[in-house]
């Protein structure tokens, strides 16, 4: 893909949150799914393990749980749900559900480097399926990582859209450095159907 190929890079906004709740008398129900902007630095799961927080600082329902997991220290889309048929479907590799990446990178992937990604890239643990990548215009509208990325000055920074089959650990950072330009930022921005659609970082709201 050229330097002529960028689309405009979604923002994210501060939305409301519906409320699920009920009066105190009511069995309260938890949506057949929900969507999570999972903050750096938060399990994907309910329990806290050393530094890392986990689920319940953010998300007080009972009987829903993840479905596909994201690295503590990568931000972005977690689905939840109850249903275990689509627990299932979105977290199973063989469903092959499309994962959209935002991926702040070291350096300025040309256009080889771009093509390398899309085409298939070698790593330890066999080659890569084709993907999408492209260079993004800006930023995404997320703002900044606390704690911030740390970045040397004399060598810029670049965002890409990397979009995936794979479910394969630590893929997408292996990918990036793969091709020479190692993974600063991983922000997780859709799962099949399924985007961060104006999701704050910490807040859920039903799919």
């Amino acid at each position: 893909m050229d330097k002529g190929d960028r689309r405009r890079t979604p923002r994210l906004g501060s939305e409301p949150i519906p409320s699920i709740c009920g009066s105190s008398s009511e069995p309260i129900a938890p949506p057949p799914l929900i969507r999570f902007h999972k903050p750096y630095g938060v399990l994907s799961q309910f329990t806290p393990e050393g530094r890392w927080r986990g689920l319940k600082d953010f998300i007080d329902l009972p009987g829903v749980y993840v479905a596909g997991r994201l690295d503590a220290d990568s931000e972005g889309l977690l689905l939840l749900t109850g249903d275990g048929r689509l627990q299932a479907r979105i977290a199973d590799p063989r469903f092959k559900m499309e994962k959209v990446y935002w991926v702040q990178v070291e350096g300025e992937p040309d256009d080889a480097a771009l093509a390398a990604l899309r085409d298939g890239v070698r790593l330890n643990d066999g080659p890569t399926r084709p993907a999408r990548a492209r260079r993004l215009d800006a930023a995404p509208a997320i703002g900044p990582r606390d704690p911030p990325i740390r970045v040397r000055a004399a060598i810029p920074t670049t965002w890409i859209e990397l979009a995936i089959r794979e479910g394969r650990n630590r893929q997408v950072r292996r990918m990036t450095a793969a091709v020479g330009h190692p993974t600063l930022r991983l922000v997780r921005a859709a799962i099949g159907p399924y985007a961060l659609d104006g999701l704050a970082p910490g807040t859920w709201r039903p799919a």
